[in-house]
């Protein structure tokens, strides 16, 4: 990998750093040939900082590091793409990113996810995905099997309404199972995606 260091005057490029998942942009950063070096080396993303003048990585007063993934340079050689992911809100405001944007794919199923873990984590009693997760594993597989036979069932018939919502209640429970067992949707698409390249 070529980088055009000597392009600006201060030897520095820039270096715009992506969620390696959602693909959300976190932040914006500069680099030098010695921030490079260091962050392909130790696998967390290294800046020169501007206002300190000195190497600066990531993450390290708040333990919120840019774990690297993947790098890359664009077709002028001055200005990187890192694909990281972080262990932590990336903004020194505490935001996902610097623009306050929530760092998630930018889809239902992402954000349903979300609320999932809210409710699992949250503490009102009243909740029906906070009972469920309260009643265990066994209850949460029962709950899922007890879904899937009524969408066979609606599957049979002609009614599209009755049959879409039994297939929503399937993929709603489905989520939770995942979610307990400790994985998300994309645990699962990546081995979709391993099995379709083989």
């Amino acid at each position: 990998m070529q980088v055009n260091f000597e392009k600006y005057a201060d030897g520095l490029v820039p270096a715009i750093v992506q969620d390696h998942i959602t693909d959300k942009v976190l932040m914006l950063g500069f680099m030098s040939q010695e921030a490079l070096d260091k962050t392909l080396q130790e696998k967390k993303v290294t800046f020169f900082s501007r206002s300190k003048k000195r190497l600066w990585t990531k993450g390290e007063e708040s333990s919120y590091f840019l774990l690297l993934k993947d790098i890359a340079v664009d077709c002028d050689q001055d200005t990187l793409l890192i694909k990281a992911e972080p262990l932590g809100p990336v903004c020194h405001t505490g935001a996902d990113t610097c623009w306050n944007e929530k760092n998630h794919k930018e889809d239902f199923l992402t954000y349903l996810e979300e609320i999932i873990t809210q409710r699992k984590k949250g503490n009102d009693e009243k909740s029906y995905v906070r009972q469920l997760f309260n009643k265990g594993i066994n209850k949460i597989a029962q709950k899922l099997g007890e879904e899937a036979v009524e969408m066979v069932i609606e599957a049979k018939d002609n009614d599209e309404k009755l049959f879409l919502n039994e297939s929503a209640d399937l993929l709603f429970h489905y989520l939770i199972l995942l979610n307990a067992k400790g994985y998300n949707l994309q645990d699962v698409i990546d081995v979709l995606k391993e099995r379709h390249s083989k």
